[in-house]
Order: structure tokens, then sequence, then C-alpha cells
């Protein structure tokens, strides 16, 4: 399994942190993690640039950047972003365990250095185990708990038990990137699932597909397709309140493209006029909070 589209989200931070002073989100372990294939996907990129950027003719480097800047790092650094500082806050409020569902090649449980929070990363069998290699390539340490599981299958939250979660302990979990691969029916379930593992006070951060499309949301619609993973659904803002309600949770923020742009992007635009980025059209950003016993 090649794992294409976690990747290319592990490569968008990666040289986001590369080639600026200013960050919307700071990942520092991305490349590493990626090792000798960072270069590899910048070349796929370079060779892309005519599908990009139609009718192109500045120089390589310069392509390379504006198909960062302008459809890769946008959704994926904006979403880190927003996902890490609502974690940081929800320490301070007595949360203890963070779920990282799909995890792909987030990079968290490298950069944490904080003891008393508890780590879970979930995702298929076979990302897992590349890695868990890619991290001993490092030499970096890490405490996360592995948890090899397929979300589409219930047996996940039992081996999410099993790995030592506890169900009655304040917890924060990060679903970024699921909601476009699963149909509203998949979504619903699964989070009425994690929802029957988490107390009240517990809350979950999400992104997912508006009905208000952009150019940038229909290029990674295609890049999925291109990697085998197929986007199946949108969300009107009055549906996706409809479905959290009734999975228990209840919408804390909820941030349409302006406004994650206004907050998450603003520092790094001031500084980088001529490299400026906005959170693409057709994302949503929610955190929403668990509140009533199932």
């Amino acid at each position: 399994m090649d794992n294409m589209t976690a990747k290319v989200s592990c490569f968008a931070r990666a040289y986001h942190y590369n080639n600026n002073q200013v960050h919307i989100f700071e990942d520092n372990s991305a490349e590493l993690l990626l090792g000798d294939e960072y270069e590899q996907i910048a070349q796929n990129m370079i060779n892309g640039i005519p599908f990009f950027l139609p009718g192109f003719a500045g120089t390589r480097e310069e392509g390379l950047r504006r198909i960062v800047d302008k459809q890769l790092s946008p959704s994926v650094l904006g979403r880190s972003a927003f996902c890490e500082k609502k974690l940081e806050k929800e320490k301070g409020l007595g949360c203890k365990q963070y779920i990282i569902f799909a995890s792909g090649y987030d990079t968290y449980s490298l950069r944490n250095a904080d003891k008393s929070l508890s780590v879970f990363e979930m995702d298929l069998p076979e990302l897992l185990t590349d890695k868990i290699e890619r991290i001993k390539r490092t030499g970096i340490k890490t405490d996360a708990v592995f948890v090899p599981c397929n979300l589409a299958e219930m047996t996940w939250k039992e081996k999410l038990l099993q790995a030592g979660y506890i169900a009655t302990q304040k917890s924060f979990g990060s679903l970024l990137g699921i909601s476009y691969y699963l149909s509203k029916e998949e979504f619903k379930s699964l989070l009425r699932t994690v929802s029957e593992l988490m107390v009240n006070g517990s809350v979950i951060c999400f992104d997912y597909p508006s009905e208000d499309e952009s150019r940038e949301t229909k290029t990674n619609k295609m890049l999925a397709m291109g990697a085998g993973e197929q986007m199946k659904a949108l969300y009107s803002d009055l549906e996706l309140e409809e479905i959290l309600s009734s999975c228990g949770f209840e919408i804390a923020i909820h941030l349409n493209h302006d406004e994650m742009t206004r907050q998450y992007f603003s520092d790094y635009n001031t500084f980088n006029n001529e490299y400026s980025m906005k959170a693409p059209v057709g994302v949503g950003y929610v955190l929403a909070e668990r509140k009533t016993d199932r």
C-alpha cells in the first residue's frame, strides 16, 4: 500500500516548515519521517506543474512553491493548527488522552513533550507498520500507542480499549481528513461509536467538505481519485449540526474558510505577502463537545 495521500499531507507540512520563518503550523519532524521520499515527492510535484498550473512560465522551484502553497498546504496546515491549538487548551481543562483517528504520518507524538498525555494513533496495520519503521530510522523516541485497525470495522473500538484507552477519562479525538472518504451514514456511524467511548466534556475536532466547493477542493478530489481514494459526501451546516446532535455532540466552534484564514493565516500572510495563503473554500472546521449521555 502506497499511502500517497498521507505522504503528500506530510510533505506539505515539511515543505512549509522548511521554506518559511513564520508558520501557519510548525512541524519540524515531518521531513524526518518522510526521509528520502521528501525529495521524490517534490520532484513528482514539479513533474505535475502542467496539471496543477496550466500555462505556468516560471522556474521549477517557483512552480513547486505555488503548487504547495495554493493546492496542497492550505487545508492541511489550517486544520492541523486548529486541532493542536484546541488540544493545548483542552489539556489545560483536564484532557489526558489524545486519539488520532486515521493518523497517517501525523507527527504529534514525535513533537510531544507532555508525558501526562496518552497518545493513541489508529490506522490501517500496513500504514502503522511502515510508520513505526520510519520513526525508528529517525531515532526519535515516542510514547504513542499504535492501534492497528480498520475504522470501517466495528472491532476498532475493542482494540482501542485493549490498547489502554480509558473510557471514563476525558479525551480529545482528532478526526482530521476522514469525513471526505466516508458516506454520510458511515461518518455518522463512526461519530456514534466515538461518542460511546467518550465521557461528557470530551471533544472531537474534524474538517469536512461543505456544499460550497472551490477549484482547490475539486483538485484535491482529483488527487484523491488518482491515489485510489474516492471523496463521497458534502454537508450543509444544518445537516452537520443535526448529525452531531444525534450522536451526542454539540458544536463548540465552527469555522468557514474566511474565519479560518483570519484566525490562523494572518500572521503568516503579514510576513509572507508574496506567498500569501488562504483556507480553501469548501472546507469547514469543527470542534464539538460530548454533551449527552446515550
